[in-house]
């Protein structure tokens, strides 16, 4: 069976890829490849999180997602200037593969697998009141893995991503409104 986005398990459920302009990315994406529509979030505002173990703020970034299958292709934009697990591997100005996602009910055990593993968190944060963190695994796998806390809201969220995909045409509406911007 292929994982719908928005069910909890161990799969990788999201590609991210960072880039300069979101919108112009959702175009290109639509036109190169079919995959949309895309449900754009702008300005999410990361008030208070953890960057490499210190208390970081003032993270703003837009992201647009859309469903292809069974998997999430999430584009990411940064507009703030400071420190970020994206700034990590994809300098600004440029852009290309960041991250898979896996969507975890079970966050502690899938966490403390990476750290284990002798991997650290380049990003621990609460958002919408549920846990979500970056591993750095880059140097093992060629990109980060965000681990992102199961919770009604958020599978809400990827059920409507999944539902925008069914039947759309390829071309009404390629960029959509996601929710309003957020502070977390």
């Amino acid at each position: 069976m292929v994982p719908v986005a928005g069910v909890p398990g161990k799969h990788i459920m999201q590609v991210a890829i960072m880039v300069d302009d979101i919108e112009t990315a959702c175009a290109n994406w639509t036109k190169t490849t079919g995959i949309g529509p895309f449900l754009h979030v702008p300005h999410v505002k990361l008030e208070e999180f953890d960057y490499r173990g210190t208390k970081s703020s003032g993270l703003d970034f837009s992201v647009a997602i859309a469903q292809s299958g069974g998997v999430q292709i999430e584009l990411v934009q940064q507009h703030s200037d400071g420190p970020s697990a994206y700034r990590d591997t994809i300098a600004k100005g440029e852009g290309g593969f960041h991250h898979l996602g896996v969507y975890t009910d079970d966050y502690d055990t899938a966490y403390a697998s990476y750290i284990d593993q002798g991997f650290v968190a380049a990003v621990d944060g609460i958002f919408g009141g549920y846990r979500f963190s970056y591993i750095d695994t880059s140097k093992a796998i060629g990109c980060m893995i965000e681990l992102i806390e199961a919770n009604p809201a958020q599978t809400d969220f990827f059920e409507r991503i999944a539902a925008a995909a069914e039947g759309w045409d390829g071309v009404t509406d390629p960029i959509r409104p996601g929710f309003p911007a957020v502070v977390v």
